[in-house]
């Protein structure tokens, strides 16, 4: 029962971060490290991936219409939602690409409360210079129909920079969005999609893996992996929506003294 009520917790944190740019993988790792469920390592290399499938149900709720082609009614209509999909598929290409192979040897390596206390600062860092290098400068593409697919692309290899924990997959989409000369609302819509072939694809691999292990699933661990799963589900339906509205008056220098804030934490309790 105590195992359950930690996953709610930790399902509650992916929830909130999952779609907000300060890294959902680097909270949990750092909520991880004082709520500890007792089940084996395998088990929680999964779950704490797997969870993230259910922050991303939330986004397929959503946009459900927007995002299925069947729902529209005229062809053209249809051809730009089917356009959409083939440009997010081009944009998760170079994850699959680089993410794969180093899959493994970063979850060894550098899930570790200094790798994310730094890539917390450094690009807290960095979205306050990118907010303030961009103030005043009007954004070239506001809508999801101005995404080229050389747009895309650039993005896409923004995201990579996100297999390194503490980066935010969501900040580093949006950052280079941002950067390319996408407006904030579009950026973070289109981190949103990103996220779904993303963790779609991360949570097969995962949970392929713990079999492929030789591993199974007791009562308990699929309590406490649904229960992650479901919170996480409903924390980010809220979530969504809250970042959505917030950046249509605000900019993301508050995620970046955020993040600055909490990643200078880490690092004096790691010290002092």
């Amino acid at each position: 029962m105590l195992d359950i009520i930690k996953a709610a917790i930790i399902g509650i944190v992916e929830g909130l971060t999952e779609f907000l740019p300060i890294s959902s993988t680097g909270h949990i790792d750092l909520v991880s490290q004082v709520v500890k469920l007792s089940q084996g390592r395998e088990f929680m290399d999964m779950f704490e991936y797997v969870i993230q499938f259910g922050a991303i149900l939330a986004v397929i709720l959503l946009y459900f219409n927007k995002l299925n082609p069947f729902s529209k009614p005229t062809v053209k209509e249809q051809n730009a939602t089917w356009q959409l999909w083939a440009k997010v598929i081009v944009a998760v290409l170079p994850s699959v690409v680089v993410g794969l192979p180093l899959n493994d040897w970063m979850d060894k390596h550098l899930h570790t409360p200094l790798v994310v206390a730094t890539t917390l600062i450094v690009y807290g860092v960095l979205f306050i210079i990118v907010e303030n290098y961009l103030k005043n400068k009007p954004s070239h593409i506001t809508t999801l129909a101005d995404i080229t697919y050389q747009t895309a692309l650039l993005i896409g290899l923004f995201q990579v920079l996100s297999i390194v924990p503490g980066t935010s997959r969501s900040g580093a989409t949006i950052l280079g969005a941002l950067l390319i000369g996408t407006s904030r609302y579009v950026a973070t819509e289109f981190s949103f999609f990103l996220a779904i072939p993303t963790m779609v694809g991360v949570s097969i691999l995962k949970i392929g893996k713990y079999l492929l292990q030789g591993n199974g699933f007791t009562g308990e661990q699929c309590m406490v992996l649904l229960t992650g799963s479901v919170v996480s589900f409903l924390v980010a339906i809220v979530a969504i929506k809250w970042l959505l509205k917030f950046v249509q008056t605000h900019d993301f220098k508050a995620f970046g003294w955020y993040r600055i804030a909490l990643g200078t934490i880490v690092l004096l309790m790691m010290f002092l």
